[in-house]
């Protein structure tokens, strides 16, 4: 009776398994290990597991064994850097890891050296780590080929059942088999399978001969003859069903910079897995290799010379592609639009610097999101493709698009592509079950004839290993499979962008949201709030410096290396809040260092401008500098604590010198026990320390549909996957008001600022907020600070408001979102968790209601609820996220007119960094501003130092989707160069502004 199928694709896998036990053809172990210095067996434990560790040793190979057929076999318990030195002076270097670990040999006598750590390469702990296996092993090629050959033809099999292919593909598997002569005396046959699953699963095996021989002559030239004879077959089906589709392969090893071990593993990672990449092309001239992140080459140049050497060469010969021209993979949803900026800025010109050209691709597999700012950023940086894959993650609505425009918020366009592997996806593998998948899942296949595949073990490092290189040559002749050669990234995007110009791709427009890893918008509240303060701190450094020397200083000191750690921590896995505890402690030492610098640099640009301002008769003065593009109320803690609030104003970009003994708060201030009031704004509070009412008296409106600022704790927060990452639609399903009032009392009663202190219990935390509300205030503030003592529980705010909208505004990078504010789609209702920099606004045409913050990300608007999230409390992949002290502000501002008329984002600025102000003596009152502006409403992204020569740039963005006009006017002594790019090189002048555009200008002096 004939088989099925199915039957006879199970038997060819049974024969597989047979062939591998005949693979090695002798072993020999390699002894006199030394661990640390100290003796250790084979088999042993680790003596230690902290830290890092060194094994060394010495081995010669059998001189009757092919040098080229000869390999080093280890597994030593951990991952290492594992290093091979040879008597003639060469060190060849190679990643251990479980993906990694066999090793071609370049002469028979070497030393041994291995620096490892005792964990797997997603960061899991080896708790029992051993010299597990150390051995010289010489490979049968003839079965080894054959054997590999098999098992592919297998895989293909797995997904050819349906095709008219798939009966001729297992006959002549069958026929090669039935060709084969093979061994079968017991004792060497019993000893060879032994270790097979199978055999393992014996009561007890009987006694087994030490050395069982390998495959005598004769028998060998069998596997040779049916190899030979297998692949001619191969060849003639590949005649009668040709290859269809095709895919380009690039070699990939996606490195998280940190994630589930901390950056000084990542540090060794970089090392094992360019080293291991390195030898694959010694071994074929047809592999490539990707690998993107500016700062990954800037970190191995610094720690092995010697490897960066060799990667460079390996650029100039085409086979190692940089890419991405990013300083990082950064996080996208939460960097400011200038630190975004500057991940394109630095990130091109070190490769400039270092490997002679730019990179026009931009390459984000991994990003929980992709701000709709980005297409500006890129094509004003030279990019003009992106490549992600990120988007086939969501888990409520399928991305339309694999080879698309990607429109940003002004309207620029790049090309971009994702594909779409099931198959562990940018870690793909040279796999017939990998291939046929991913081309069949291509829907732009009709547009472009290929898909790009990013092959290679990934996330914790270690990259294409040397059988994905042999599977690529054999899959070379087989039939009916997607034509897959290994390529460039840039190559494929050449041959996309022709596809492109000759046929209409679709478009997406905006910004791409993943509808999963919401919650990253709040893990980890600490490091979030560290680098947005980081981001100010060095923006307006490099402001305050910059009109200094517009006012005669020196020029400004440039602050990449700073830059460079805030860049650093705006990685995926570091700013999401998605990483071990280690990470958070690294990142709060780099990013208040950061800080530290620009508050430093900040305070000398003050004084230098203090030293150039008109001399006079006050005492007691009182420098403001205003490093925004608005004018500023005089609002301000002074170094001696105290508080102002008057009427008085900092003019844009300029600087107001105001005589202490004559300012007086701005009237109107009043306070009680349960209300806050002034000219703008009157607040009452319920006795559950809630906002029973907010008045915006201009215009007489209530701000408030219910109570505003209620604290809601969710304790069902345990998402089913992804604890730091996600956020589940029905988390509020049980939520609980945080009502337990431990104190409600009158903490400060003006003249330049009232408040009110409420402070509450939930479980084992404490929650205290301090509602404040300046004289000449226009929000009312909630400064929160809270000592976090629970688990698993997830803390929001929700503030209904007295307004009626389809949509609400929240602050991107450069600009806005319009997200809705219903569910009537699937689209819509999954966007329950989304983004916002330092506002969420709700506005009719008249009227709107803004939640200001200075360090919250994670935010919602449904109805007419404002929600914004102040912490989480998960498990994994830190146990502790968010336990202590913590400390943030949030506000309310009622506005008149939508939000960019009412001043929600001039507010917003003035919360995040106010001004910046200095006592002095012997100084005339009055206002200087160096630059003199004209035109629409215009925001400031930075004012800085150029990076070639003495000049500065000014950075300015339209922010409301509005055309406007902008002019501005140097001192004397300076001359507008005229309009450069993000590069800082020149480009057309062109007149006004269009929605959402980024605009840059050189000034140098006259």
């Amino acid at each position: 009776m004939a088989l099925k199928l199915e039957q006879r694709i199970h038997r060819l896998a049974a024969r597989h398994g047979e062939l591998t036990q005949w693979r090695v053809r002798e072993r020999v172990g390699v002894e006199g290990w030394n661990f640390d210095g100290r003796p250790i067996a084979l088999g042993a434990p680790w003596p230690r597991l902290d830290g890092v560790v060194h094994f060394a040793a010495r081995a010669e190979a059998p001189a009757a064994w092919p040098l080229a057929e000869t390999r080093l076999s280890l597994n030593l318990g951990g991952e290492s850097l594992l290093s091979l030195a040879y008597d003639d002076g060469e060190t060849i270097r190679f990643g251990l890891d479980p993906n990694h670990e066999e090793f071609p040999l370049k002469a028979r006598r070497f030393s041994i050296a291995a620096e490892g750590v005792a964990r797997r390469p997603f960061g899991q702990p080896v708790r029992d780590p051993r010299l597990n296996r150390a051995q010289l092993i010489w490979i049968d090629v003839a079965v080894h080929r054959f054997a590999l050959l098999i098992e592919q033809i297998s895989e293909a099999l797995d997904h050819l059942r349906e095709h008219e292919v798939a009966p001729h593909l297992i006959g002549a598997a069958e026929a090669a088999f039935a060709a084969l002569d093979w061994p079968s005396a017991t004792p060497d046959y019993v000893a060879r399978i032994a270790s097979s699953a199978q055999q393992q699963t014996i009561w007890r095996l009987p006694e087994m001969i030490a050395r069982p021989a390998a495959l005598d002559e004769r028998q060998r030239a069998s596997v040779v003859a049916a190899h030979d004879a297998l692949v001619a077959e191969l060849k003639g089906l590949q005649r009668r069903f040709p290859q269809q589709g095709e895919l380009a392969l690039t070699g990939h090893a996606h490195i998280d910079l940190a994630w589930l071990w901390p950056y000084e593993e990542t540090r060794r990672k970089m090392r094992r897995t360019f080293h291991s990449a390195l030898s694959l092309m010694e071994a074929s001239p047809d592999f490539r290799f990707n690998q993107s992140t500016a700062h990954y080459y800037a970190q191995v140049e610094e720690d092995d010379p010697a490897l960066f050497a060799k990667i460079v060469e390996k650029v100039k010969s085409g086979q190692w592609e940089t890419i991405g021209g990013l300083w990082v993979e950064p996080d996208t949803n939460m960097p400011t639009g200038e630190s975004l900026t500057r991940q394109i800025l630095y990130g091109q010109r070190y490769f400039q610097a270092k490997f002679g050209l730019r990179h026009d691709i931009c390459w984000l597999p991994d990003c929980f999101g992709f701000s709709g700012a980005l297409p500006q950023l890129l094509r004003q940086g030279g990019i003009d493709a992106f490549f992600t894959i990120k988007v086939n993650w969501s888990e409520t609505n399928k991305f339309p698009h694999d080879l698309f425009w990607w429109e940003g918020l002004d309207g620029s366009k790049v090309l971009a592509h994702t594909f779409d592997n099931p198959m562990e996806g940018y870690c793909g593998f040279v796999r017939p079950d990998c291939f046929l998948p991913t081309w069949k899942n291509f829907r732009g296949k009709a547009l472009h004839e290929t898909s790009l595949l990013a092959v290679g073990y990934g996330d914790g490092g270690g990259g294409p290993t040397l059988e994905m290189v042999e599977r690529e040559a054999q899959l070379r002749d087989f039939p009916a499979l997607p034509k897959a050669r290994w390529s460039t990234v840039k190559g494929f995007f050449e041959g996309a962008r022709r596809s492109a110009a000759a046929r209409q791709l679709p478009t997406w427009s905006g910004e791409i949201y993943l509808e999963l890893h919401r919650a990253t918008l709040t893990s980890q509240s600490g490091v979030k709030r560290r680098h947005r303060a980081a981001e100010r701190a060095l923006i307006t450094a490099e402001t305050m410096a910059s009109l200094a020397h517009l006012m005669g200083a020196p020029p400004p000191a440039n602050l990449e290396p700073q830059w460079r750690v805030v860049l650093k921590n705006a990685f995926h896995d570091i700013l999401p809040g998605s990483s071990v505890a280690e990470v958070y402690v690294d990142a709060a030492a780099e990013l208040d260092g950061a800080i530290a610098h620009g508050l430093a640099a900040q305070r000398a640009a003050l004084e230098a401008i203090v030293e150039r301002l008109p001399k006079g008769e006050i005492a007691n003065a009182l420098v403001a500098l205003n490093p925004s593009l608005h004018p500023r109320p005089l609002q301000a803690t002074l170094e001696d604590g105290s508080f102002v609030a008057t009427l008085d104003e900092a003019p844009p970009l300029g600087v107001g010198v105001f005589d202490r003994a004559k300012l007086k708060p701005a009237p109107g201030l009043g306070c009680g026990r349960d209300h806050l009031e002034n000219a703008h704004l009157l607040a009452r509070f319920d006795a559950q320390g809630r906002v029973a009412s907010l008045v915006h008296k201009a215009s007489g409106r209530e701000a408030l549909a219910g109570p505003g600022n209620q604290l809601w704790a969710y304790s069902q927060d345990k998402p089913r996957n992804w604890d730091a990452w996600d956020v589940e639609a029905d988390y509020d399903a049980r939520g609980e008001a945080v009502v337990g009032v431990e104190s409600f009392a009158l903490v400060e009663q003006g003249p330049h600022r009232a408040a009110i202190r409420v402070a509450r219990r939930y479980r084992h935390s404490t929650i205290a907020q301090t509602y404040a509300l300046a004289a000449n205030g226009r929000r009312l503030d909630i400064f929160t600070e809270i000592d976090w003592h629970d688990r698993r529980v997830f803390l929001r705010s929700l503030t209904p408001a007295a307004v009626r909208a389809p949509s609400a505004n929240y602050e991107c990078a450069y600009g806005v979102v319009r997200r809705p504010t219903h569910a009537n789609t699937s689209w819509d209702a999954a966007m329950f968790e989304a983004a916002a920099h330092r506002f969420v606004d709700l506005s009719d045409p008249g009227f709107g209601l803004a939640v200001l913050n200075d360090a919250k990300y994670g935010h919602s608007v449904r109805g007419a609820v404002i929600g914004i999230s102040l912490l989480r409390s998960p498990i994994y992949p830190d146990p502790l996220a968010d336990e202590g002290e913590q400390s943030f502000t949030y506000a309310l501002f009622p506005h008149a007119g939508e939000w960019h008329v009412g001043g929600v984002r001039e507010e917003a600025e003035n919360l995040n960094q106010p001004l910046a102000c200095l006592s002095a003596q012997g100084l005339a009152p009055g206002m200087s501003a160096p630059l003199g502006f004209s035109g629409g409403n215009i925001a400031l992204s930075a004012l800085k130092g150029a990076e070639e020569g003495d000049g500065l740039v000014l950075r300015v963005y339209e922010p409301a989707g509005a055309r406007t006009d902008f002019g501005f006017a140097p001192p004397k002594g300076w001359r507008i160069v005229g309009p450069v790019n993000l590069m800082e090189e020149p480009e057309a002048e062109r007149p006004g502004f269009s929605a959402f555009e980024l605009r840059s200008w050189r000034l140098e002096r006259a």
